[in-house]
């Protein structure tokens, strides 16, 4: 054996020495022998001897091993550059310090090939490690083969397909670093538009379909045994879901995707942490976005919250509040509806629960107080700004709304005393002529808490006091080009003071406040001593203006408040009541109210008219009366058996070029013209239905 082992390794350095001599043959060539093939003979005569007589080759082995690393030494000096090849690839070869033991293991144990054999390439020197494996592109085709599936697929393949896609999609518009690869790629918006459409149609059925619930069902998903299996992608495609919906800035696409999210919010009860992000974003939108969106929001908002109150109430409606304070800093036309939506929807989220509102809307009127306590102790300019402004008072109507709403809950009931003091305090702070505005804003306020609650608030000194405080007789110096509107207003400079439209927007807002808060109090039965003081005072007001026009519209709510004071007492006459009978009282001026008052039959007419006024003076459909355009009129046409009716004689050609001819002799007439014009623009009687030209009015608008 030991002779065997010594020819077979000392011919191998010979054989190289041969090829080294050789000048054709490079030096690369040693690259080709792989080291196996270099001692191939040796181990087939070693495995055939072992098979034969292994105890001789345990006695010999020491001097093998002795014998093998003097051949290896020898190549270092008889051939240097296969020496440095072994070095290089099969270092463990040259240092041959193998124990016994470890030699017999690995000579004894059978090679085995790896099981995944990697393919050399060209392009694999220069792939970075990282590199995920390749992907498949989405088509239209596995789209339409997918939602085939997925609407009849029992298993969860189709699903996590879907989801894996709809990440693929994002990944396609977003650009953040660091997120993790899809499997499949999304290329056209054609793809990107048919994977979305994909996931909102049919993939909250599927997830019902394959977990086993109804849409009324209101058990967890998590408690499903199913649920385990589409556990980890649902909570990514959430995750996918709050991403796209905070880069989307379309209203059609949010809103496409809010209406998906609103179905899928059951199932978000197992995922708390990512609950938290969602909601954070809905909550954003429900504040900024566009009118429709901002309701797809509040939907998604009420129900998520709805079904998790303990975790999410209490941080919702800090948010919600807070979002409420920064988006109604100011007010007008464009952002009036949006603040009145999220002061609703707000409500709607305090009456959730008692216990929690309770706690917050405490804390947020204690809070108001303290800044109006500052103004009051302070009393300067930047603590007065603290308390006169939008965020402060839109603050106030909402906690007015909110307790008229919610008066009926004891709990919260004991919140409207501190909320009156409040306003009666803001009402007081600067009580001039240029904050008469907010006076007019916050008194609103304390009429609808009035009305709602029936708690009794002095309301009538703060409304008469700018009657009685105010010269009307004094002249304006500057003529109002436009009507003020309080509506967006707090506080009016001193050029708009001058104006003379600051006076007709005073006693506009007199009027209409007057009239509403004794219309909601004209059933009661201590209605002619509550007017007596607004009797006497308007009295008073009539004496001293000057002004026809004041005069005559005060007079004439004088006259609707002393019809109504007659009525209550002739009512009261009629039966005995019982003052300390608080109950009989209720109930006989439910029957007055039921019957109808003169006061508030006089309201119902008039707010109709006022409400149409406004609405045109807001949309600044007035602007329109300047221009003095013709309304063109017609008259219905008779029906007429025999022959084809003219519906529009006036459009013939002829008459046409007449109309020409007449303006082209009217710029050098003049007067002529001007007259003809204007006698065929009276009213004409015509059975044959002829035009009509009159001069605009505004009631026609």
């Amino acid at each position: 054996m030991a002779k065997i082992k010594k020819k077979t390794i000392t011919k191998r350095p010979q054989k190289a020495k041969k090829a080294k001599l050789n000048k054709t043959k490079k030096s690369e060539d040693y690259s080709s022998m792989s080291v196996d093939k270099f001692l191939d003979q040796d181990f087939e005569a070693s495995a055939s001897d072992e098979e034969t007589n292994h105890d001789s080759v345990e006695e010999s082995s020491g001097d093998e091993i002795q014998e093998h690393k003097a051949a290896l030494s020898k190549l270092k000096d008889t051939d240097p550059e296969f020496y440095k090849f072994l070095q290089d690839n099969d270092k463990k070869l040259l240092e041959f310090n193998l124990s016994d033991e470890e030699s017999d293991d690995e000579e004894s144990a059978p090679h085995k090939p790896p099981e995944e054999l990697e393919v050399a390439s060209d392009e694999s020197d220069f792939e970075d490690d990282s590199q995920v494996k390749e992907t498949g592109t989405v088509t239209l085709k596995m789209l339409k083969s997918w939602e085939n599936s997925i609407q009849s697929d029992k298993s969860n393949k189709t699903i996590t397909t879907v989801m894996q896609a709809f990440h693929a999609a994002l990944l396609r518009v977003s650009s953040e670093e660091g997120q993790e690869q899809s499997n499949f790629k999304v290329e056209g918006p054609a793809v990107f538009n048919g994977v979305i459409q994909l996931c909102v149609l049919h993939l909250g059925p599927a997830l019902r379909r394959f977990l086993g619930l109804s849409d009324g069902s209101k058990q967890p998903p998590h408690k499903c045994k199913r649920f385990v299996k589409v556990r980890r992608v649902l909570k990514d495609y959430f995750m996918d879901l709050s991403k796209l919906l905070k880069g989307v800035t379309s209203a059609n696409i949010q809103t496409v995707l809010l209406k998906h999210l609103h179905y899928l919010s059951p199932f978000m009860v197992s995922y708390p942490n990512i609950t938290k992000t969602i909601l954070k974003r809905l909550i954003t939108i429900w504040g900024t976005a566009e009118e429709g969106v901002r309701v797809l929001a509040f939907l998604c908002i009420l129900r998520i919250t709805n079904g998790q109150k303990a975790k999410f109430l209490d941080t919702v409606l800090k948010s919600m509040y807070m979002t409420y304070v920064k988006n109604s800093k100011f007010v007008s036309v464009g952002s009036l509806a949006c603040i009145n939506f999220m002061r609703r929807s707000l409500v709607e989220m305090f009456a959730l629960d008692a216990g929690v509102a309770y706690q917050h809307v405490f804390l947020y009127i204690r809070q108001l107080a303290i800044y109006l306590r500052n103004a009051i102790t302070v009393n300067k300019k930047e603590n007065i700004h603290a308390v006169y402004n939008w965020q402060f008072v839109n603050s106030l109507k909402l906690w007015g709304s909110f307790l008229s709403a919610s008066y009926h809950k004891m709990q919260l009931a004991q919140l409207v005393y501190p909320l009156v003091q409040v306003c009666l305090g803001v009402l007081k702070l600067v009580p001039t002529a240029q904050y008469y505005p907010l006076r007019f804003h916050v008194v609103k306020i304390l009429m609808d808490l009035s009305r709602d609650t029936g708690v009794f608030i002095p309301i009538l000194p703060f409304i008469l006091e700018v009657l009685s405080g105010y010269d009307f007789n004094k002249k304006h110096q500057k003529v109002s080009m436009k009507p003020i509107q309080f509506t967006f207003l707090l506080r009016v400079s001193k050029s708009q003071m001058m104006e003379n439209g600051f006076k007709d927007a005073l006693i506009e807002a007199i009027y209409e406040l007057l009239l509403e808060y004794l219309t909601t109090n004209s059933h009661s039965i201590s209605f002619p001593d509550l007017s007596l003081l607004c009797v006497v005072q308007i009295k008073q007001f009539v004496k001293k203006c000057a002004n026809a026009n004041y005069n005559r519209k005060m007079k004439q709510l004088l006259e609707k408040i002393e019809q109504n004071s007659k009525f209550i007492e002739n009512e009261r006459s009629k039966t005995t009541l019982n003052i300390t009978d608080f109950k009989q009282i209720e109930g006989w001026e439910a029957q007055v109210k039921t019957k109808g008052t003169p006061l508030a039959t006089f309201y119902d007419s008039w707010i109709k008219l006022h409400k149409v006024k406004k609405n045109k003076q807001l949309t600044n459909n007035e602007e329109l009366g300047e221009y003095n355009l013709p309304t063109i009129k017609k008259k219905p046409a008779k029906v007429r058996n025999e022959g084809p009716v003219e519906l529009f004689p006036s459009d013939s050609e002829d008459e046409d070029g007449g109309e020409e001819k007449k303006r082209k002799r009217g710029k050098r007439g003049g007067k002529n013209v001007n007259k003809k014009i204007k006698d065929e623009s009276g009213p004409v009687e015509d059975e044959g239905g002829a035009d009509i030209v009159e001069d605009l009015k505004m009631s026609d608008w």
